[in-house]
């Protein structure tokens, strides 16, 4: 194996340890193209999954497209998941123009239209960017048994700091198990990106490649209506590096400074990055944003462990003070009004503050008939509300909150066992709860009136008097 880049140096291709071989092609076809099927990486800046795709199309004298597959249904997503991706895919259609690398779009399941689309072009290679999810490593092995037997295909993690299989090769007891292999890793890893080559090789008929988005993007957003859009939040790589670097409210240069004391204060949402949308599609990279970050710091339930799970099922059928059904938890129809704000924050908002998903999550173990229930709910409404939903550390901050992943066990007590417990009492010592519940009143009526007075086509703003 070749020895990996010095962390002092910049790259011209990718390290070995970011790649994994899918499948090992038999005699590949000569001259056959390589294709690099985007998913969870959408972009084309710092993107170790492209930039492979088009070395190995260069060393090869082949020429390299990019393939996206816009799933018809994908774990519920709607309106307003579906919109942010498309309108962000539209800008790095045209960004990518330049590179003459052609941007290919299908509609259906992967497991088909990839595979056909690599006969048709009699591909040598597809890279595919990294995606712990289940249904997507299941795609992706349904798609190895149906492409021929002289396809190799590639898995590159585009997505992390550190590779995953790298990391780890185990499943984590807790945060502080895993952080030091981590740190351990970092400076081999957190390095410089190598600047994208253009192909040496044009795709033929690359310039009669037409997507109509304007279409696509309305039959979308109509139907998944039923979550409309978000406009606080802007799509695409342009604006995303502007949440993170902008000059006027970038999160390093100018809401940094307050993030260590206002971070855990559900009233100062800027006190956070803002940036999990941008991460969760792909439209910035974690490691650009590391990178950024240490350069200012020089500057200023099955998947539970066995003790959470013998807990949690021991106290499965204790007493509940209050139960509600999924119904009333999706409609925030619950004794609490802090937890009514935060779940109508998502819902009308499409974006709940940190601190207040883990509030959230927890009441739902407390309010539901077991573990497996609360878990399947939490999971259910994230995904269908929030923007930065169906995503892997949506999962383990669900997991985190009701079945103790990365977490320790807690003093025992009733329903929630040895699982951390948070209650209301400990959020009014810690924010103004009252202060918080009013300004998602206020958030919720403006959207409301907003849509009132156009409810066709209608997206959800910031609210006049606050920047969230």
């Amino acid at each position: 194996m070749a020895s990996l880049p010095s962390a002092s140096t910049k790259p011209t291709s990718v390290q070995l340890g970011r790649i994994h071989v899918l499948k090992e092609g038999s005699h590949p076809p000569q001259n056959g193209p390589v294709v690099y099927w985007m998913f969870r990486d959408q972009r084309l800046k710092d993107n170790w999954a492209l930039s492979h795709a088009v070395d190995q199309a260069n060393k090869a004298n082949v020429p390299v497209a990019i393939a996206f597959n816009l799933f018809d249904q994908f774990l519920g997503a709607k309106a307003r998941q579906l919109g942010f991706m498309l309108k962000g895919l539209r800008q790095l259609q045209k960004s990518i123009e330049h590179t003459q690398i052609p941007f290919f779009l299908f509609r259906g399941t992967a497991e088909e239209t990839i595979p056909k689309f690599l006969g048709e072009c009699k591909a040598s290679l597809l890279v595919t960017d990294f995606s712990p999810l289940r249904q997507i490593r299941k795609c992706k092995d349904e798609i190895c048994k149906r492409v021929s037997d002289s396809v190799t295909i590639h898995e590159v993690d585009a997505h992390n700091v550190v590779p995953v299989w790298v990391a780890s090769d185990k499943l984590e007891y807790s945060a502080k198990t895993i952080r030091g292999k981590v740190n351990k890793l970092i400076p081999e890893y957190l390095i410089d990106f190598p600047t994208l080559q253009p192909p040496n090789k044009k795709w033929d008929d690359a310039t009669d490649q037409f997507l109509d988005w304007d279409g696509l993007i309305a039959d979308v957003l109509r139907n998944g209506a039923e979550v409309p859009e978000i406009e606080w939040c802007e799509p695409g790589e342009t604006a995303a590096m502007e949440v993170l670097m902008g000059n006027k409210d970038g999160f390093l240069t100018k809401r940094l400074k307050n993030y260590s004391t206002d971070r855990n204060d559900p009233l100062k949402p800027r006190a956070l990055s803002c940036l999990s949308p941008y991460l969760h599609f792909g439209q910035i990279s974690a490691q650009r944003c590391a990178s950024k970050a240490r350069s200012f710091r020089k500057l200023n339930a099955q998947g539970a462990w066995e003790w959470a799970r013998k807990t949690l099922m021991d106290h499965a059928s204790d007493k509940r003070e209050h139960t509600y059904t999924m119904e009333q938890l999706e409609k925030a129809q619950t004794a609490d009004p802090l937890w009514n704000a935060s779940q109508l924050e998502m819902v009308h908002y499409g974006k709940m503050h940190g601190f207040m998903r883990m509030y959230w999550a927890k009441n739902i173990l407390e309010w539901t008939k077991g573990p497996k229930e609360a878990l399947e709910i939490c999971i259910y409404l994230n995904d269908k509300y929030e923007i930065d939903g169906r995503d892997p550390n949506g999962y383990v901050g669900c997991m985190w909150s009701i079945c103790g992943v990365h977490d320790q066990g807690w003093r025992e007590r009733p329903v929630f066992g040895k699982i951390r417990y948070m209650n209301y009492a400990g959020c009014k010592r810690k924010f103004n709860v009252d202060g918080y519940t009013a300004y998602v009143k206020r958030l919720v009526g403006e959207i409301k009136k907003r849509k009132a007075e156009s409810p066709v086509g209608q997206k959800i703003k910031q609210p006049r008097n606050e920047q969230h």
